[in-house]
């Protein structure tokens, strides 16, 4: 138990490195790049306290380059899922009892060292095996997951804090208890950091973890748990499976200590998990907790006194940072048809400028689409848009896959606002958009929040504030994340708690408390210090 009231150091946003030419950071990190792409090595699951290899060895190809092998990683089974569920609850016992202050301490120690020798290691496994570009790296696998480790100490902090009154003679308090059971922990390719918060969190409030990494963020997560086992986590509290999906989620959510998940990935996929987690639900001791953040058809409308170079930057930035493979990334566009020839030519300037190609190259600002089926994806759109009477290509639209698979940042515009791609998550490079007349601008806002089944990020742009005010209040079910003047990428921890509802998830915010909230059981505890000795009460006197 705690033996003393701790103040914890106070939580700030990491500084972004800028790696600009003759930077220390730049030649550290070009430097680990050169030695982790020319390196092959082999990437175990972590069970318990054991590195265990299966010998069924999966090679691992950067992107941008899918001849060239990086790793192969040892593929388990549905008993390394079943020992890893083991290997939680056997951990649960003792970390679940660990004062708080010890667990804060190891997170603390993560972010430290991420901060520091990790920095460089985590960014190029990102960069080489996701095709991020250096600062897509760095805000994404070093700055926002060292936020996420200091954040949520704090955060934890707070929510133990917060404590009931009492009355004369009595003593209420409550306890903030972890799950009982394990949890489950299911994370994307396109942020490390998400990666690394998703089971993070959970541990951070006594929970012990099962996670499952995505096949496309494997080479990363490696790094992941290098560092976690480093700040000292004990066996067992966070097991990393390379397993199959399905497989992995049947047994966990059919197991009885199964007792709460957090995803983020496909809307399709986290509703065939809520699914059966509901067709188990006599199966579990206790009512499992579901977090989950989906997709996104996220959304940027300008208003006709927006200014046309702010637009078309909040343009080519939200949607065609790293190739789109955002689930914020600006993917639909409504521009007034009076702002539209600013805008385009805005547009493109920057887009002819832009270059494509490898990260090591750090003058591309576009990169590799993560594998073979998203590229044939981006490239069925492009193709059908190319044949259709209701799109064309303004810009862009090519696509190849020799080296790496490579999709040029493509412009999409439609006459039809309920266009396929302006309907549908892509979850590449490629913007639609629709021009309106200026006269539609309400009901233009009524199409914004109908088109989508999605409501995770948006934007509006306008410098009339009676209209701004009108979008903020129209579109207040559009997005999780709604941003005035800005794109509607780069959500900050602790600054910009992130989440969507509608198909775009349960909204429980990561990068705040309200997330961590959803991984603690409440035990209010009331103490009398003074108990009555008689059981009958004033009112009952003759």
């Amino acid at each position: 138990m705690p033996k003393g009231i701790y103040q914890i150091p106070f939580a700030m946003n990491e500084p972004v490195l800028s790696y600009e030419p003759g930077s220390p950071e730049r030649e550290e990190l070009v430097a680990t790049y050169k030695k982790m792409n020319s390196q092959v090595i082999e990437i175990p699951q972590y069970i318990g306290s054991k590195a265990v290899k299966s010998g069924n060895k999966i090679a691992i190809y950067p992107p941008h380059d899918h001849q060239h092998v990086i790793a192969y990683y040892h593929k388990g089974t549905g008993d390394d899922v079943k020992a890893a569920i083991n290997a939680a609850l056997k951990a649960r016992k003792d970390w679940a009892a660990m004062p708080w202050e010890q667990r804060a301490s190891i997170f603390l120690k993560a972010a430290d060292l991420l901060a520091g020798p990790y920095r460089a290691k985590l960014n190029a496994a990102t960069m080489i095996g996701q095709s991020k570009n250096a600062f897509q790296a760095e805000i994404d696998s070093a700055c926002e997951l060292i936020d996420f480790f200091r954040f949520n100490v704090e955060y934890m902090t707070q929510i133990y804090a917060d404590q009931p009154g009492s009355s004369e003679g009595v003593w209420n308090r409550v306890e903030y208890r972890p799950l009982e059971g394990f949890t489950f922990a299911i994370t994307p390719f396109n942020f490390t950091s998400i990666a690394g918060n998703l089971p993070s969190s959970m541990a951070l409030m006594g929970n012990v973890v099962v996670w499952k990494p995505s096949t496309t963020q494997i080479y990363s997560a490696e790094v992941l748990m290098e560092i976690f086992k480093e700040a000292g986590l004990p066996d067992g509290v966070i097991n990393m499976v390379l397993t199959g999906g399905a497989e992995t989620a049947k047994i966990c959510i059919e197991h009885p200590d199964f007792a709460g998940v957090h995803f983020t990935g496909s809307t399709s996929v986290f509703k065939s998990i809520w699914k059966q987690i509901g067709d188990n639900i006599t199966t579990h001791k206790t009512y499992p907790r579901i977090v989950g953040e989906t997709g996104g058809k996220d959304f940027v409308i300008a208003h006709k006194s927006a200014d046309s170079k702010e637009v078309a930057v909040a343009l080519v930035r939200g949607a065609f940072e790293f190739q789109g493979q955002k689930c914020s990334a600006a993917s639909r566009a409504y521009i007034p048809k009076s702002l539209w020839p600013k805008v385009e030519k805005e547009m493109g300037k920057m887009l002819a400028e832009i270059k494509m190609g490898a990260p090591d190259d750090f003058t591309n600002f576009i990169n590799a689409v993560i594998d073979e089926a998203s590229f044939k994806k981006c490239k069925g759109y492009i193709d059908r848009a190319n044949k259709s009477k209701e799109a064309e290509v303004v810009f862009g639209g090519k696509c190849d896959n020799k080296v790496g698979y490579f999709v040029q940042p493509t412009v999409i515009k439609t006459t039809n606002p309920r266009y396929e791609s302006m309907v549908e998550e892509i979850f590449g490079p490629i913007l639609t958009l629709y021009v309106y007349d200026d006269k539609d601008w309400d009901k233009t806002l009524e199409l914004v929040d109908q088109t989508s089944e999605y409501a995770l990020t948006g934007a509006v742009f306008g410098k009339d504030r009676y209209e701004v005010t009108k979008a903020t209040r129209v579109l207040e079910n559009a997005a999780g994340n709604f941003y005035i003047n800005d794109k509607p990428t780069g959500a900050v921890v602790g600054q910009q708690p992130f989440g969507g509802a509608r198909a775009s998830g349960t909204n429980d915010k990561a990068g705040s408390a309200m997330n961590l909230l959803r991984w603690v059981s409440v035990r209010t505890i009331k103490e009398n210090f003074v108990p009555p000795k008689d059981y009958k009460y004033p009112f009952m006197a003759e």
